[in-house]
């Protein structure tokens, strides 16, 4: 073990650093895409409920690694052969694509279930003051929700990071595909897959502590 942390530990790390990189940029796109259809599917307009239940109900029916293979193979060819074009994805932006979609499928439940939670006596309130339905849902609805669903996002954020191994299906540098190259390399499969899980282990437990200390913060808040 002493020898793969020697001549490989900074190739492991750089792993870890890309696959912390795609888990946020996953998630970054995830909370604008789960922001849209998370609206969508609570505002009183049956053609945006009927469109954000689809996506989220296909996205989440979706195995991840078919996903990422579509994206990063069928969907190149797909408008290639439509637009006549030479498209092409780098697995980042594919990794990211992929992530964003299905994550982001999870976030706008997060978002309903947030704005769902806080009482419907605050936008009857606002909507008296004479405020608008969205300047409403900005200015006083929002920022109530928004305080509960930060450990959910966490958690998300935890899932996700996770997730970022399927990707390895493609050629993206994360720490699975790098650790395979390592093993590939070594021979010394249990001592290699040992500091992958005790890395991840370390990230994870950071993350799932920091959105403990978060939940308490905000409970006492609202207390």
């Amino acid at each position: 073990m002493g020898l793969i942390i020697s001549k490989y530990g900074q190739l492991l790390l750089r792993a870890m650093g890309q696959t912390l990189l795609l888990a946020l940029c996953g998630l970054f796109f995830a909370c604008i895409i789960g922001m849209i259809f998370g609206m969508m599917s609570v505002v009183k307009n049956k053609p945006c409920n009927i469109i954000a239940r689809v996506f989220v109900d296909v996205v989440r029916g979706v195995p991840m690694i078919v996903l990422a293979y579509f994206i990063y193979f069928g969907f190149p060819y797909l408008m290639n052969n439509m637009l006549g074009n030479n498209i092409t994805l780098s697995a980042l932006q594919a990794g990211t694509i992929c992530l964003a979609l299905n994550c982001g499928a999870y976030m706008a439940e997060i978002i309903r279930a947030g704005i769902q939670s806080v009482d419907k006596g605050q936008m009857e309130a606002a909507r008296s003051l004479g405020l608008p339905y969205w300047k409403s849902m900005r200015k006083v609805v929002l920022p109530q929700a928004i305080a509960t669903m930060i450990p959910s996002i966490i958690n998300q954020f935890i899932i996700t990071l996770k997730d970022t191994s399927i990707l390895s299906v493609i050629g993206f540098p994360e720490l699975v595909n790098t650790a395979k190259n390592v093993v590939a390399n070594t021979f010394m499969s249990f001592q290699t897959w040992t500091i992958v899980a005790v890395m991840y282990l370390v990230v994870i437990l950071l993350l799932s502590q920091l959105s403990k200390v978060m939940e308490r913060r905000m409970n006492r808040g609202r207390n």
